[in-house]
Formats: C-alpha cells, structure tokens, sequence
C-alpha cells in the first residue's frame, strides 16, 4: 500500500466521502434545532436560567464527540439528570449544583476505569425492548403539553409536519425531512402572521459563550458531603442511560462501541460542562434517534456540529430560531416516538410464541418507565425481574435420581443440573436418610456446583446421614465445583 492510500485510509468517513459529510452536517442541524427547545425544558426542572442547560448541551456534545466511545450519539442536558440535581439546586444553589456535576463526572471516570460498563452484559433482551419501548412512550407523552391548550393552528401545523417526514424522503433524501419540515413550517407561521407558541416563549436564548470558571462554593468538607450524594445519583443514572443508549445505537448501526471508554467519556464531558458552568447531562435517546435513525448519521462529526450549531443558532441566529414554531419540534419527536418502539414485540403473533416470564420482564420495564419518568429505575426493576424468573425457571432443572446396589449396601445419587441457591434450597429433602444403606454416594458428574448455598446444602445432607451412622461419598466434582466444595465445606454448619 503506498503511503498516499494509507493517509486515505486514515481519514475519517465524512472527510473521505462528500455524500457522509453532507448527511453529518445536516444531521447536525436537525439535532441542534431539537437540543434547543429540550434544553431549554430541561433547565426549569432543574430550576436553572435557560443559559444553563444550553451550555450544558453544548459543552457535553461537543466534548463527547472527542471522548465518547459511540459515534453518532448525542449527549447534552437531560431531564434524567435535571431531576436528580433539581433539589440540590433548590436547597444550596446554583454553586452546589455545579460542584456536584463535577464531581459526578469525576465519578463517572472511575466508575468507567473499573469497568463498570461489562455489567451491560447482564441487562436481557426482554429488559432492553422494555426500555426502548418506554422510551417511545415517554418522547410522545413529553409532546402533550405542546398539544394542549393551544391554538387551534397548532394542530393542523403538526399534522402537516409528520405529512412532510413521510413523503418528502420519496422524492428525495439528500436533505433531512425534519429539517425541510422544520423550515417549511417556520416560513408558513412567520409568512402567514399565524400566532403559535414558539421556541422563543420557552425561554431567552443566550448571547454569548460561556467562558470556564470554579463553582462558585467554600472548598470544605461539609460541601463535598452535601453534594456527593446527588453526584453519585447523577453518575448512576447518567452512565445507565448512556450505555443503554449506545447499546441500542450498536443494535440499530449493527456495530460495536466502547462502553468502557463511553462511561469514561461521559465523566470527561460532565467535568468540562461543570466548569464551563453548565447543568451536566448524559445520553439523549430521543436526540440520538433523530441523529442516527431519521437523519442517518453514524460519524462523532454529526454529534460534534450538533453541540457547535446550537451555540451558532443560539448566539449568531438567536432571533430567526425564537420564531420556530413548538408545532414543527413535536412533529418531529412524534415520528422519532414511532420509529423508536418496537412494534415487533407487541404484535399477536409475537406475543403468543413468547414466554410469559419474558412479556412480563417487558411490560415491567416499561411501567415502571412510564410511572416514574426515569429509564435507570425501569432498567433495574426489569433486570431483577428477570433475575427472580430466570431463577425460578432453573430452580427446578436439578434432578435427583437414586439407584441401589444389588446386594443393597450402597446407594447411588445421581445429581444433575445447576447447584445455586435457588435450586438447593430443596436439595436436602431428596435423600431417605433413614431407609438408605450404610453407603452414599453423591455423584455430582452432571451438576455444577455455583455458591455456598449449595456447599451448605451438601453439608447438611452429609451431616444428616453420618447422625444415622452412615458414610457420605461426594463424588464427580467438575474441578470448580471441587474448589468451591473444598474451601467451604465443614465452615458453614453455623449457617444450619
């Protein structure tokens, strides 16, 4: 290869094809447009001026197009976030909520080099579809506030948006349709005097960059106590939704990320965010979606021109956005909202061949989401329902099957399956202490032995028989089942 063809190679996608670059850019656009209005939401949950969840916004995409682990994702403000930091704020103030942000992504860092992102691995399948399925449900229940009482202009805009996002990428798809519906709807108001709430009524957009500073705070140990638990919270719940979301963004794009870089990245851009003064954030699913599903994007270009057009469009075009009717930004998230749900998982056909244990997992997942409007709460409540039925679909898969010698001295008992302490609990009732020879022998060949609990249950079925004077032989150990059996067997008879 010579050495121009390899500097070619190492070239990003969108600077070595004019058709990427031009897909990134706008893709860009269309998110910054729709970061505003959100952002903007999210500060008066947190109970901060609209400047702060900008800068936030700004700062976190930005940042996280350098450090993150998934391209195409976006991170800026998010009401996850602005819900956990909201109190803290109301009680000690802005200074406090801006320490806390730091230190949440300085928790976040360490949480990433620990390797907290492999616990990803244990999230299933049925918890996953419930996620996104909540998700979906949540971006369309965000739009009904902007659907009531208002004019009635705003119904028939909204409606003309969604008509333009199905049929404008029939005649072509060189432009986003967001973003053609997104402009055709602001000519049509302006042009047309129509008075529609705007993206100007949400807030006064800033005029200016933020510029870095320390939060404002005493640097003293009652002020790390009383911020680092809601940094803590932030850390858990940003990286949750982080990592859930480039999960999902890995599934759409059918490539691999980095979730051990992708939770230190978010660390990197919640520290920068905290000291350029900004309210911190973490992934923004609905965001993502209109960057990588509807507008197609798959560089960190897009997700770095959507932080950097946001500031451009609020500082340089402040005036021409505040006109931007609310209408054409809830047309978009009501198509983001049904191309995001999986409506694979709820057709008939799907449900009657899937276990019941999984819809259950599934509709947990999503309930918990849509009760408490935050998607870590839901992930774990699903997780740990997951957890209790897979437990009890494998609690039963240990079988216990005895034969007896011909000349009735000894006795066989054959072991097979899975050893945890869900399936051992019943263990010790399967033998018959009283009417069984001088001889036992466990044959543990077919089984694994997984915990203590099961250690413990083998202990108390050896203990039971030798009461009786007979001898127990535990045969067949797989070598780390003999190395649990050998470092706990005889410690755990206080536990009987």
């Amino acid at each position: 290869m010579t050495p121009a063809a390899r500097l070619r190679g190492l070239k990003p996608d969108w600077l070595a094809d004019p058709k990427v670059w031009r897909t990134e850019v706008l893709a860009g656009l269309v998110v910054a447009l729709a970061l505003i209005p959100e952002a903007i939401s999210f500060s008066i949950i947190a109970g901060v001026d609209p400047a702060i969840g900008l800068f936030a916004s700004f700062t976190m995409a930005v940042v996280i197009s350098i450090v993150g682990g998934r391209r195409a994702m976006i991170s800026a403000a998010t009401g996850a976030v602005a819900l956990v930091i909201a109190p803290l704020n109301r009680e000690h103030g802005l200074g406090h909520l801006v320490a806390a942000v730091i230190l949440a992504g300085v928790f976040q860092v360490v949480l990433g080099v620990l390797g907290v992102a492999r616990l990803m691995r244990f999230i299933p399948r049925s918890v996953m579809v419930g996620f996104v399925n909540a998700l979906a449900i949540l971006i369309f229940m965000a739009q009904i506030p902007e659907m009531t009482d208002v004019p009635w202009a705003v119904y028939p805009l909204i409606v003309g948006g969604l008509a333009l996002m199905a049929f404008f990428p029939r005649i072509t798809t060189v432009v986003p349709a967001p973003l053609v519906s997104i402009v055709i709807l602001t000519a049509v108001t302006v042009g047309a005097a129509i008075a529609v709430p705007t993206v100007g009524d949400k807030g006064a957009l800033p005029s200016s960059l933020p510029v870095p500073g320390l939060p404002d705070v005493p640097f003293t140990p009652e002020t790390l106590i009383t911020i680092a638990p809601y940094a803590f919270a932030m850390a858990l719940v940003g990286l949750m939704e982080s990592l859930m979301t480039a999960k999902l963004v890995d599934d759409i794009t059918d490539s691999h990320s980095s979730k051990t870089r992708e939770s230190i990245g978010q660390g990197i851009a919640n520290i920068v965010t905290g000291f350029f003064g900004g309210m911190g954030g973490c992934a923004m699913i609905g965001q993502t979606m209109i960057n990588v599903k509807v507008s197609g994007a798959r560089t960190r270009l897009s997700t770095f021109l959507a932080g950097a057009f946001l500031m451009v469009l609020c500082v340089v075009f402040g005036p021409i956005v505040s006109d931007i009717p609310m209408a054409a930004l809830v047309a978009v998230m009501v198509m983001v909202s049904f191309a995001t749900f999986d409506w694979h998982s709820v057709a008939p056909r799907t449900l009657k061949r899937m276990p019941l244990g999984e819809i259950t997992v599934m509709v947990i997942t999503v309930a918990c989401v849509v009760a408490t409007h935050n998607l870590a709460i839901g992930v774990v409540a699903g997780s740990i329902t997951a957890m209790v039925v897979f437990a009890q679909r494998v609690a039963h898969l240990a079988e216990v099957t005895a034969v007896t010698d011909p000349d009735g001295t000894a006795v066989v008992y054959r072991v097979s399956g899975e050893l945890f302490f869900a399936s051992s609990d019943d263990l010790v009732s399967r033998f018959d202490y009283a009417g069984d020879p001088e001889k036992v022998v466990i044959d543990l060949s077919a089984a694994h032995v997984w915990d203590a609990s099961s250690v413990a249950a083998l202990d108390a079925v050896e203990t039971k028989y030798r009461r009786r004077g007979k001898t127990v032989e535990i045969t067949g150990l797989n070598d780390p089942s003999a190395d649990l059996h050998g470092k706990l067997t005889g410690e755990l008879a206080a536990g009987h």
